[in-house]
């Protein structure tokens, strides 16, 4: 038996009130419509907007285009002035959080609209910040109307090429075409065209071979020179780095056997992507223009170039040539301390309990005190401690965790040992009035290395030749005597604890 046919039910036409719902509910559809239209297109400056964000272009106004196409600009980007009032990324701290993922390219199409002009914003021998710069086939380009304005660019860039002695590899580093060029707005509308794409925020790069040291520390003393008032606490009105772009090292060469340069670096830095010579060379062939908000460059060869690195030989000393606050350092050592698990006002003060920390080296097969020297240092400090109710730590840092290391030395008030890696450390110390570091070299033997960074930190050093000791401005010639790198190295244990004694008194009534 089949089962029932189910009747259709009839059309009714709808009555008054379902006819009264329906254009209710259109009209309520339009309105939404128009109101998101009517914000979406808007070009009035409105701070409250999410397309609001500062801007520090030099010359005329522009715009930034929605889409990636570049027939999209017609009632589809956001108009922004070129007044003084307006810095990219400013130093009120914006950190462009209003964009989305459509602004990618800008644009310049209309008969009133200009390409954005490079700016230099801060310049020394191989460091230099510049706002709206580009890239194109693996080149920068300074694009301006005012070339006399820039420097040269051998003090910005080099060839990349390695750093070696002699004549003949000097002039490898000569920086070519290929590297940078200085061209009009006219010239770069006619090679490029209207349209750029947009690496948003800061860029810290460097133009390095592998073999750089120093980089960290001049990138960022480079930077920190745009808020001359960072405070003791770390607080700044700096946005961090958006990406760090490394244009001659791969990423093994990079990455060292201790994991050191990641760990600090996820540390100080943790929204910051990292790109290598092979994400450029990428990036090179797209055959596309890139723009740059603001570009922290920094390149060893072009600050070979100038007096400071002839006076010290250090890579990071041309930074010091710009402004900047006594605590420079600090946002970036209180990061990396409270990544490893110490709260950032450990260490801070004058009137805490002092820590001393030796870095003890005796194991490490060269470069070491005499043994009884370093057994009589040792008996010194204890008796300190027991006397004087000091913290004593006597360490071998090879054997502590990357989290003890760190959080040992942001709690150390005077560091001391041979000249060495282990002194490294000293860039985690608080740089209280009370804070130094004693280094022990080989009598007659002086490298700059570890007294440098301690001074550019703001922390007291002392060098030893046996019971002598000197410090700044007083200091011996730059000697590698035979002995410097052997095992035979003397000390007064009881001359180093008279300096403590001396150091942590004289500074006791200073302020918190």
């Amino acid at each position: 038996m089949s089962p029932p046919r189910r009747r259709l039910s009839t059309w009714t036409a709808p009555g008054r009130r379902e006819t009264i719902f329906v254009l209710c509910l259109f009209t309520i559809i339009v309105f939404i419509f128009q109101s998101n239209v009517s914000a979406d297109y808007s070009d009035e400056d409105d701070s409250s907007s999410s397309w609001s964000w500062r801007a520090a272009y030099s010359n005329s106004d522009y715009w930034f285009s929605r889409g990636s196409s570049a027939s999209s600009n017609a009632g589809s980007s956001k108009k922004l002035k070129s007044d003084g009032s307006n810095i990219i990324p400013s130093i009120q701290g914006s950190d462009n959080s209003g964009l989305t993922i459509n602004d990618v390219t800008i644009s310049w199409k209309g008969p009133k609209e200009k390409m954005p002009q490079t700016t230099i914003v801060q310049h020394t021998e191989g460091f230099t910040i510049l706002d709206n710069i580009y890239a194109h086939n693996g080149t920068l380009y300074i694009i301006t109307d005012s070339p006399k304005s820039v420097p040269q660019i051998r003090t910005m860039i080099s060839s990349g090429y390695p750093v070696f002695n002699g004549e003949a590899e000097v002039k490898k580093r000569e920086p070519t075409a290929k590297d940078m060029q200085i061209i009009t707005v006219k010239e770069a509308e006619k090679m490029f065209g209207k349209l750029a794409h947009r690496l948003e925020g800061v860029t810290f790069m460097s133009n390095d071979p592998p073999q750089s040291a120093e980089l960290f520390f001049g990138l960022w003393r480079a930077y920190s020179s745009l808020d001359p008032s960072i405070k003791s606490t770390g607080q700044t009105v700096l946005p961090p780095p958006r990406r760090w772009i490394f244009t001659h090292t791969r990423e093994d060469k990079w990455r060292d056997y201790a994991k050191m340069n990641q760990w600090i670096m996820h540390a100080a830095f943790p929204s910051a992507s990292l790109e290598f010579s092979t994400d450029w060379k990428d990036r090179a062939g797209t055959q596309r223009l890139w723009f740059f908000d603001r570009l922290v460059l920094a390149d060893r060869a072009a600050a070979m170039r100038g007096g400071p690195f002839v006076a010290t030989e250090r890579y990071a000393s041309a930074a010091f040539e710009l402004p900047g606050s006594a605590m420079w350092f600090e946002p970036v050592r209180t990061n990396v301390v409270e990544f490893a698990g110490l709260h950032r006002s450990e260490g801070s003060g004058t009137m805490h309990k002092p820590v001393i920390t030796y870095v003890n080296r005796q194991d490490w097969g060269r470069r070491m005190l005499k043994p009884e020297d370093h057994e009589g240092l040792v008996r010194a400090l204890r008796r300190l401690e027991k006397e004087r109710g000091w913290e004593v730590n006597i360490v071998a840092m090879d054997k502590l965790t990357r989290e003890e290391q760190f959080q040992l030395a942001g709690r150390t008030t005077i560091m001391m040992g041979v000249h060495g890696n282990g002194l490294t450390s000293l860039l985690w110390m608080h740089p209280t009035p009370r804070a130094a570091v004693m280094e022990f070299f080989y009598p007659g033997g002086f490298a700059e290395d570890y007294e440098w960074t301690a001074r550019a930190l703001g922390i007291t050093h002392y060098g030893f030749w046996g019971g002598q000791h000197f410090s700044s401005p007083d200091l011996p010639p730059r000697a590698y005597p035979e002995g410097f790198q052997g095992n035979e190295i003397p000390i007064d244990g009881e001359a180093v604890a008279n300096l403590v004694i001396h150091q942590l008194s004289l500074n006791e009534e200073a302020d918190d």
